[in-house]
């Protein structure tokens, strides 16, 4: 304890009569002490002079590469799926080209009329009536929707049914109805629907008439 109390006394001393005196020539605590507060300062001074901006920097920084981070993730999702939009789009343009190989032209329409009736007549089925209507134009097909009226067995008219499934161009048989004839024959009436793509002059029509519709 006496020790104890001689260093206070010995540490306290060296810190009287300083006033006048070179820094340089003060005992060494007042100096350790001086030396300490100054360190002090210079760092608290360079926190706020330099280091702030510097970690301030920094910060930025950091945020600015995780927004790059997250711009580059997205274009690359975004890269992924343009690859797959374009894979469909490709697959879809060959369905659609396949389907349009299906749809004869305005010159081949009497052709396709004739294999309606070769399919019908070439299963000994009678033609009471065969009357195309008038066609309904799309914006890139025609329908044609014609109404027959077929005379014959149920058997044949099931095979005339298959036989329009199997033609190379789409026709469809739309309401389907069958009764007895007063004879007591079986009577087929339908109304069968094909499809023809339209000529280019035909596209543009339709392209100036639905452009003026709207206006």
């Amino acid at each position: 304890m006496a020790n104890l109390n001689e260093l206070t006394d010995s540490i306290n001393s060296q810190f009287r009569d300083l006033n006048g005196l070179h820094p340089g020539l003060w005992p060494l605590a007042p100096r350790l002490l001086a030396a300490f507060l100054l360190l002090g300062g210079l760092i608290i001074l360079g926190w706020f002079a330099y280091w702030d901006s510097q970690l301030l920097e920094l910060d930025t920084g950091q945020q600015e590469e995780q927004k790059l981070k997250d711009s580059y993730k997205q274009k690359m999702q975004q890269a992924i799926s343009l690859d797959a939009l374009k894979e469909q789009r490709k697959l879809v343009l060959q369905y659609v080209a396949a389907m349009e190989k299906q749809l004869p032209s305005k010159a081949e329409m009497d052709a396709l009329l004739s294999d309606i009736n070769q399919a019908a007549t070439g299963r000994g089925l009678t033609f009471e009536t065969f009357k195309p209507g008038q066609a309904v134009v799309k914006d890139y097909y025609a329908e044609l929707p014609i109404d027959i009226r077929l005379a014959g067995s149920y058997h044949d008219m099931g095979e005339f049914v298959s036989d329009i499934a199997k033609l190379p161009r789409i026709v469809t048989l739309n309401n389907l109805a069958v009764s007895t004839s007063k004879e007591g024959g079986l009577i087929l009436d339908v109304v069968a629907k094909t499809f023809r793509y339209l000529d280019p002059e035909e596209v543009s029509a339709q392209a100036a008439l639905k452009k003026g519709t709207k206006k």
